[in-house]
């Protein structure tokens, strides 16, 4: 009935060759291995790692230059010297940012009315200056009180780059 032809079941050829069921896990595990490192590369690369702080030391920076085309990045050392250097036009109280702060940036402070304040160094409170409008409101408060007078772009990224260092 049909015109002498035999149909067979011809086997569908793999689209891979056969591997040994071991060889297959093996191989499975490395390029998991693979695409895990290579997301994780992707995701931690230099742009992606920009934070909060990041981010305002480059406001910083921006406005710092616009000041002044010949600045050249922040400097630790300054900020450390803007956070121990006396100043004669804030309140009386409040000569030095070690006044409510401390010499040692690790330990906790004090406000002239005896309240707590949590250690400036980032080492010691990793949270610190991650909410960038906060930064802002103390570097207005403070800078008035002690310096008597609002911080500079760069005396603030200065500081800012202290702090970070600590």
């Amino acid at each position: 009935m049909n015109g002498g032809f035999t149909f067979r079941s011809v086997p569908t050829p793999h689209s891979t060759p056969h591997t040994d069921p071991e060889e297959e896990y093996a191989m499975n595990r490395k390029l998991t291995a693979i695409s895990l490192a290579t997301m994780l590369a992707l995701s931690s690369s230099g742009a992606s790692m920009a934070g909060p702080r990041e981010d305002q030391l480059d406001k910083y920076a921006s406005a710092a230059k616009a000041a002044n085309p010949a600045f050249s990045g922040f400097s630790a050392a300054g900020g450390k010297t803007l956070h121990t250097q006396t100043f004669a036009g804030g309140k009386a109280d409040t000569p030095t940012c070690t006044s409510c702060h401390g010499n040692d940036t690790r330990d906790p402070g004090r406000n002239p009315a005896g309240k707590a304040i949590e250690p400036m160094a980032l080492s010691a409170s990793p949270a610190r200056y991650t909410d960038p409008a906060k930064v802002e409101k103390w570097f207005k408060r403070n800078c008035n009180e002690v310096l008597g007078r609002e911080c500079t772009p760069l005396e603030k990224g200065d500081w800012l780059s202290f702090m970070i260092s600590q």
